[in-house]
């Protein structure tokens, strides 16, 4: 059964930070683009970051540019989101998913993850 399990997740104050990991089951997804989204209450899943299959080229969303940074181990099939600086606003459920598309994109993801509850007091 392939898996992507998100950790990392917690409360944390304004301005703190959070790394996230989101670690593969089932089949390696190291020739793919990974990528980080997020979903708060009340609002649609948008993306966060997305990163190449050799790690070598990273897009992160306005929201996220110097403050977020993704990253990737393919020994491990493993994907990182380091997150500094985090606002109320970050709040939300973050989800990985892995896009099988030679190209990438922040679209048609085929497989997710279950996500992983952030909270940022302010």
């Amino acid at each position: 059964q392939v898996q992507l399990v998100e950790s990392g997740g917690g409360l944390v104050q304004a301005g703190g930070s959070l790394r996230l990991s989101c670690a593969a089951y089932g089949r390696t997804f190291t020739s793919a683009y990974m990528g980080w989204f997020r979903q708060a209450p009340g609002k649609e899943r948008e993306f966060v970051a997305t990163i190449r299959w050799d790690g070598a080229m990273a897009y992160y969303a306005d929201s996220a540019k110097g403050r977020f940074t993704i990253s990737r181990d393919n020994a491990e099939d493993t994907i990182y989101l380091k997150m500094n600086n985090l606002k109320p606003e970050d709040t939300a459920v973050y989800y990985c998913g892995a896009n099988l598309s030679p190209y990438g994109g922040t679209h048609g993801y085929d497989y997710w993850g279950q996500g992983t509850q952030v909270t940022v007091s302010s």
